[in-house]
């Protein structure tokens, strides 16, 4: 079965609008995830960054990649100048999507429904707003499935009746990319994704790396 190109997609969709910037909803998750996706999508559109994560443990861990990503917007040259709204902190919404899935590894079924509750108040919000599109920045993670956020994004597109911009910001380099861009704009790199559960797994695994001796 071939495999889908969600990159090939996503620049066969920017070529529509060369003569023109449409506008995107850009869901969020953090500063060094962002750079790189903000550095090729605001060549192409008026870009405004989503930061909504009410996965993200402990509330002080939420304001602080809030802060770091306002921070790169401000610091960063990018075409457009994007703006930056920062979702509400709600964690209890992302405590009734985990209830029952508490114990499923990190890229389970947990993390596909913490997926679909952002992406879906990103649809919402770009419905509300009149966007042109909206997308996340979660596909530039090689921890993340890109093939089930967009398939996500595509549901929400229809239900919400905003086009979702297929994506894989990995691609051609673009992990790589955001890791550079971190580094250049001292942007802070957290160790786990955001939850609590993937809190305690990033926990175990240091603690199960073997010290290093004088």
């Amino acid at each position: 079965m071939n495999k889908t190109n969600w990159r090939q997609k996503m620049l066969e969709e920017m070529e529509k609008h060369a003569d023109s910037r449409p506008r995107l909803l850009l869901h969020v998750c953090c500063a060094p995830c962002s750079s790189g996706c903000l550095e090729e999508l605001c060549a192409h559109f008026d870009v405004t960054c989503f930061y909504y994560n009410p996965n993200i443990s402990p509330k002080e861990e939420f304001d602080r990649r809030a802060s770091e990503l306002e921070r790169l917007t401000q610091e960063m040259p990018l075409k457009g100048s994007p703006k930056v709204e920062i979702g509400t902190y709600d964690p209890e919404k992302f405590d009734r999507i985990a209830r029952g899935l508490e114990k499923v590894p990190e890229g389970g079924e947990r993390c596909f429904a913490c997926y679909r509750l952002r992406l879906e108040e990103a649809a919402r919000r770009a419905r509300e707003g009149a966007y042109d599109y909206f997308t996340t920045t979660l596909s530039i993670s090689p921890l993340k499935n890109a093939d089930k956020l967009n398939a996500i994004g595509g549901e929400l597109a229809e239900t919400y009746g905003v086009p979702y911009l297929f994506s894989d910001f990995k691609k051609a380099d673009g992990y790589l990319r955001s890791i550079r861009l971190s580094k250049e704009y001292q942007l802070y790199r957290q160790d786990y994704c955001g939850c609590i559960y993937s809190k305690e797994e990033s926990e175990r695994k240091h603690a199960a790396k073997p010290s290093v001796q004088e």
